[in-house]
């Protein structure tokens, strides 16, 4: 008996499929995204998002700088006031209160989730145009971006999706409808090359500013990348999961060079908790662990370990 050939699509097909999957995501997101103009300061504009209808708006840092509060004008054309809640330089992150009631809502996603090679839209106003859209793919996943205060930011998202002066502050956004991340800066002279602050790391800053009005952090003096766990390292470890985080740096005299941590080394797991990724490794050092002695299970060409941190209070 003939076996029947596979049913191959069309290209016109998969671009009309792309066509409608990227128009429903930006129905879905597009009216939550906002233009945002200082007050009383220099001038420049920037994008953001709308996350609560009680006018919670994520944007960077960079837009807002030092202003206490900024305009927010939305697509429908209503514009109001907002208040700078709270600002973090070091990932990039800013969050606003702006006047009235909103409608239209921007669902912040997992970004731990993402794939490479995953649909990747961006919205925002870039170069004075407003409300433009763009598409592309996630091009990479774990990178990190060295924020104004010199602080890396880790676990930035990498997309070709094309950004302009202007966008910064706005959502990229999956195929799902969901914001995936806060796009914050591109390589001046490189061909697509922009990048955004993960979702993930978002939310935590988020919820920082509304219980604090700032960041509190726990600060060790390591930078680092989300990595593979390998299964047998797995077992000895202790944990059940497939990825844990590798050490790309330590900082001489820091609290982990103190402990004996460094470079290469992978924390599979701290304080018994395991660490999936660098967004897990930034959530769990929070300003409870300031003074605190810490317990990371290291895992070592040599073997496993208990490695003794005590992280020191970090400046936000």
């Amino acid at each position: 008996m003939a076996l029947a050939a596979p049913k191959i699509q069309s290209d016109d097909t998969l671009l009309d499929a792309y066509s409608e999957t990227v128009a429903d995501a930006v129905d879905r997101i597009g009216p939550a995204v906002c233009r945002i103009e200082r007050i009383g300061g220099p001038g420049g504009h920037g994008s953001g998002f709308v996350i609560a209808p009680d006018g919670l708006v994520v944007t960077n840092f960079h837009v807002v700088g030092d202003a206490r509060t900024v305009r927010v004008s939305m697509p429908d054309g209503a514009s109001s006031e907002g208040r700078v809640l709270g600002r973090d330089p070091d990932t990039d992150i800013a969050l606003v209160r702006a006047d009235g009631s909103f409608a239209d809502v921007a669902p912040l996603g997992d970004s731990k989730r993402l794939r490479r090679g995953q649909i990747a839209i961006a919205i925002g106003n870039p170069l004075g145009f407003e409300w433009t859209v763009t598409s592309g793919v996630v091009s990479a996943l774990g990178r990190s971006m060295r924020a104004s205060t010199g602080r890396l930011i880790d676990d930035v998202i990498q997309t070709d999706a094309a950004l302009n002066p202007g966008n910064s502050g706005g959502p990229l956004v999956s195929s799902a409808g969901e914001v995936i991340g806060v796009n914050t800066a591109m390589i001046h002279g490189a061909q697509g090359i922009a990048f955004a602050v993960a979702s993930n790391t978002a939310r935590f800053v988020i919820s920082e500013i509304i219980r604090f009005g700032r960041v509190r952090r726990a600060f060790i003096g390591v930078s680092a990348d989300t990595v593979n766990l390998p299964r047998r390292a797995a077992l000895l470890s202790q944990v059940s999961t497939s990825t844990a985080v590798r050490l790309r740096s330590v900082e001489k005299d820091g609290p982990a060079a103190k402990a004996g941590l460094k470079e290469g080394d992978i924390i599979a797991a701290i304080d018994g908790r395991p660490v999936t990724g660098v967004d897990d490794l930034v959530r769990m050092l929070d300003a409870e662990r300031i003074g605190r002695e810490t317990l990371c299970t290291v895992v070592r060409r040599t073997g496993v370990s208990q490695v003794a941190v005590t992280p020191v209070a970090r400046a936000s």
